[in-house]
């Protein structure tokens, strides 16, 4: 079985970071002050992770940043020495992954985009 995790994350004063889980129903959400768009999203992919790490199902994690998933799936270059350390962070707990998947979706079909109200 496959679990859709739908990850989002936003920048600014008001920012922060979180998931919604397709199957479940399940949501998280974190509120952290002055973020850039950038570490929020990883912060989301980071804290969905961090969930399902001990899962033995197929897990799929859908972002609408386009940089984050590229980067995440080796496809960009990180210039930033911070979200460097943010995808150093996400490598690691996807080394723990036997079937997992970063994919970027539009932002409208974005259901945590929905979901966290941005």
């Amino acid at each position: 079985m496959a679990t859709s995790i739908y990850v989002d994350g936003s920048g600014g004063s008001s920012s922060g970071f979180g998931y919604f889980v397709k199957e479940t129903g399940e949501s998280f959400y974190e509120k952290k002050p002055d973020l850039t768009n950038n570490q929020a999203e990883y912060l989301a992919i980071i804290s969905a992770l961090k969930k399902y790490a001990d899962s033995t199902d197929e897990i799929i994690i859908y972002s609408d940043s386009k940089n984050t998933v590229n980067q995440l799936n080796h496809e960009f270059a990180i210039n930033n020495d911070q979200l460097r350390t943010l995808a150093r962070q996400a490598w690691e707990i996807i080394g723990k992954f036997s079937n997992l998947s970063i994919i970027w979706v539009p932002r409208k079909e974005n259901l945590a985009g929905k979901m966290l109200g941005s």
